[in-house]
Formats: C-alpha cells, sequence, structure tokens
C-alpha cells in the first residue's frame, strides 16, 4: 500500500447543522483504535503509509515501536493502541501509520485503521465528559464529535505527543 494522499478521504454531507459551542470546527482525520473510532485536526497529519516493522530502540517505551527512515527523515514510531491501552494490538493488512507534524518533528503514529476525512462544525462537537482524574486521563480528548450514528473522540494528537510522558519532544520544544 502506498501512501494515501489524505484529501482523497474526505467524505462530503458528513456536516450537522445546528448551533452549539464547543470545540473548533473543522476538519478531523478519523480512525479506529480497537471499537473505538477518534479523530484529529487533519492539519497536523502530513501522510498515511502502510504499516511496516519499525528499527526497534533499546530501552525505549512499550508504545514506542522504534524508528522508520522515511525519505532521509529518522521518524519515532509510537503504536497509539499501547498507549491508550487498548486491549490488543495486532498488525495486519488494515494497520497503518498516520505520519504527524507536530511542533516541526515528524512522528507516526500506529493505529488500526483509518476511515475518513470529516468535516465537523461546532455544533456536532460537544466537550469532553469530566471523570475522575485518578480513573481516566482525559486531558488529550478535546470533545466528542457525532456525525449520524457515529461518536468520534476528538484527540489533542499534538499535545499527546509533546506530552512529557512521551518523550519524544525536548521541554524547550514541547512549551
Amino acid at each position: 500500500m502506498e501512501a494515501s494522499n489524505v484529501p482523497a478521504l474526505r467524505q462530503q454531507g458528513a456536516v450537522a447543522t445546528t448551533k452549539a459551542h464547543g470545540p473548533k470546527s473543522g476538519e478531523y482525520l478519523t480512525f479506529r483504535l480497537g471499537s473505538e473510532e477518534y479523530g484529529i485536526d487533519i492539519l497536523k497529519v502530513q501522510e498515511i503509509r502502510s504499516y511496516e516493522a519499525p528499527t526497534r530502540i533499546a530501552n525505549a517505551p512499550d508504545f514506542i515501536k522504534g524508528v522508520v527512515n522515511l525519505r532521509g527523515v529518522i521518524v519515532p514510531i509510537v503504536d497509539l493502541r499501547l498507549k491508550l491501552g487498548c486491549p490488543s494490538a495486532e498488525y495486519n493488512g488494515f494497520t497503518v501509520v498516520i505520519v504527524l507534524n507536530v511542533k516541526n518533528r515528524v512522528v507516526g503514529a500506529v493505529v488500526d485503521s483509518v476511515s475518513d476525512v470529516l468535516e465537523l462544525n461546532r455544533d456536532a462537537i460537544k466537550p469532553a465528559p469530566e471523570l475522575s482524574a485518578a480513573s481516566v486521563d482525559t486531558s488529550f480528548i478535546t470533545g466528542i464529535g457525532s456525525v449520524g450514528e457515529r461518536m468520534l473522540i476528538l484527540m489533542d494528537i499534538e499535545g499527546l505527543m509533546s506530552s512529557a510522558e512521551m518523550g519524544l519532544m525536548d521541554a524547550a520544544i514541547a512549551a
């Protein structure tokens, strides 16, 4: 599978029309992690590639699978399924890497599959639920998008990938 052209995934007719207040409207790349569907700001996506086994890095956390050479750029690969606690992370023909540009750094995110690109108006997005910080970390969830029967967990992918816990960015870059 070659790199996908993200605009070709664009889906028409997914725009909600009522008014409300909440996170910003815009286009979101949607993908699956286990049985859940997530969305990230399309402007952070550089490309989508088929999964290829990365070169492992010694002593890296389990969710950092290693690095790949992407046209001369060494790109760290993070398995979002492991990072976000999905019960299993199988690598098959649907597994892809979303190549992201986060704070001028290229990072790859492994997901189960990419669904489409949706345009969400502000009224189609509800605020993230407030849960006890002791039980669930919702700091990287910006809202919940609704399109028909679908619910999308909208993520701050830049905040997640540049967090100190990920260890992918220098503190000066992340700030």
